[in-house]
């Protein structure tokens, strides 16, 4: 670790960094650059925070903290683990990002109530890094929720009557799900071990067996709202009310990776692969995650509007991590944690994407978008490179991370699922690679397509001027397009990472 700063110092201050961030960016309320100078630097310190934890692990360190108990027994219990660590970098390093990303696009479309903004920006990375970095299910469960309140301001920012409607939803679910399953799950695993700390290898062999174990099983999976599992997913579609920034945080920094990243844990250390395998528990659970896949898939391409395409997009992709999760096997849970990251990479493409052309055009429909790849080639090029990682193509991040699911379902002996990965990823490529082939290559709306005199003839790709969205928003989404790629070269390297982890 750097001079005078000690593991446990680091493990503190990803929490602490973020709410003097919260704090500061609230004194700065009438100062807008320096608001959003302390926005930024409050998420630069977080990334470098974890780069550190992630270099102590790398190097044999470890750290963990433990604070006082919530009721005796349960202390709230911090620390380092593979798993984590992929995560909290992840949501970190894209905190960077997307803040960029929010200056512009906040001031570009003069948003209301930005301080209110960066605030709630803040206070949720704060809990995410809780989410990351805990050693037990009850301080799991408490950031989880913290997680959940700190996003709603968010998500009614307008405040409108839409937006108020979203924020029920939005409410309704996370918080519905999370009393009447995940609470009930956590207690009765409770009583089972007599601990909730995460144990490599799980701690439920010989405690549980049969159809209660399926049932605990189906509680955790249920319970995690965030993970959109259907029936439980109308929160990610409504949430779409809220402004772009807060979408591509909900979709690929925050909380859907929070559900999903959850559900690793739960599989790995509450269950473990070796038991969920000799126990067949999650051999029901793996078809209700295939219906989500190809429905949530079916739903998307049926959406005109580009924020809710891209929102049942996200239910689909989070299914695949859900699915390898039930696979109960080591590849399995090794590709739902390489499509954690590679999605997020992206999904934030796809999200700064879709707010560029609104900022651009003011364009939110599809149907009204052709054309616009000759104007926004920047734009609508990071949107492809996203588009086919995605869709699992060569060489972006989300080929490995079917790859690894594949292998995991040949063997758990479940072969059919490959070929429902290989009917998504096709159903993938018609919700998205249009998008993409109407702004390249048909004329803008309005501009007739006749005929041209032979030797006057005008080329369909000529460009009549760039019309590009402000820099800040076009060079992260360019950015994060570009990472895509690169984590296709990363993706044997987060595999071995966090495979010691996996094996009991």
């Amino acid at each position: 670790m750097m001079n005078g700063l000690t593991p446990e110092l680091a493990l503190a201050l990803t929490l602490l960094l973020p709410g003097i961030g919260a704090v500061l960016i609230g004194a700065a309320d009438r100062f807008s650059v320096l608001r959003d100078a302390i926005s930024l630097l409050a998420a630069t310190a977080l990334s470098t925070m974890v780069l550190a934890l992630l270099l102590n692990h790398l190097a044999g360190g470890s750290a963990q903290i433990q604070l006082t108990p919530l009721v005796q027994g349960l202390p709230i219990f911090l620390l380092t683990e593979p798993i984590g660590l992929v995560f909290a970098t992840l949501a970190s390093v894209l905190w960077v990002v997307i803040t960029v990303y929010s200056i512009g696009y906040m001031r570009k479309n003069d948003e209301p109530r930005q301080t209110r903004f960066y605030i709630c920006f803040a206070i949720a990375m704060a809990c995410t890094m809780g989410v990351a970095f805990a050693g037990n299910l009850i301080t799991l469960f408490l950031f989880y929720e913290l997680l959940t309140l700190s996003t709603y301001p968010l998500v009614v920012h307008y405040e409108t009557d839409a937006a108020r409607h979203a924020g029920r939803v939005y409410l309704g679910v996370l918080l519905s799900t999370s009393i009447l399953f995940l609470l009930p799950a956590i207690i009765w695993t409770w009583s089972l071990t007599g601990t909730l700390d995460f144990v490599k290898g799980g701690m439920l062999t010989g405690k549980i067996e049969g159809p209660q174990a399926a049932l605990l099983f189906a509680l955790y999976l249920f319970g995690t709202g965030k993970a959109a599992l259907m029936p439980f997913h109308r929160w990610l579609p409504a949430a779409m009310a809220a402004p772009t920034p807060v979408s591509a945080f909900l979709h690929a920094v925050a909380v859907v990776k929070a559900g999903v990243f959850t559900l690793l844990k739960v599989g790995v250390y509450i269950f473990g692969t070796s038991f969920l395998s000799a126990m067949n528990v999650g051999e029901w659970m793996m078809w209700v995650s295939a219906f989500s896949l190809i429905a949530a898939t079916i739903v998307a391409l049926r959406k005109d509007d580009l924020k809710l395409r891209l929102a049942y997009s996200t239910i689909a992709q989070l299914a695949y991590v859900t699915l390898g999760v039930s696979l109960a096997s080591v590849m399995g849970m090794v590709g739902g944690i390489v499509q954690l990251v590679a999605h997020a990479f992206g999904k934030i493409t796809l999200f700064m994407c879709a707010g560029a052309i609104y900022l651009a055009s003011g364009k939110t429909k599809i149907s009204d978008m052709r054309g616009l790849g000759r104007v926004m080639p920047f734009t609508f090029g990071a949107f492809l490179l996203a588009s086919l990682s995605i869709i699992g193509v060569p060489p972006t991040g989300g080929a490995w991370s079917k790859w690894f699911l594949m292998i995991g379902a040949a063997e758990s002996g479940h072969l059919v699922m490959i070929g429902v990965w290989i009917l998504a990823s096709l159903l993938s490529i018609a919700y998205l690679i249009p998008l993409a082939a109407r702004g390249f290559f048909l004329p803008l709306t309005g501009q007739e397509d006749r005929p041209q005199p032979q030797g006057q003839e005008v080329s369909l790709i000529g460009k009549p001027g760039l019309q590009e969205a402000p820099l800040w928003c076009v060079a992260p989404a360019c950015l994060t397009a570009a990472l895509s790629v690169l984590i296709y070269f990363a993706g044997p390297a987060i595999a071995g990472f966090v495979l010691p982890a996996l094996r009991p």
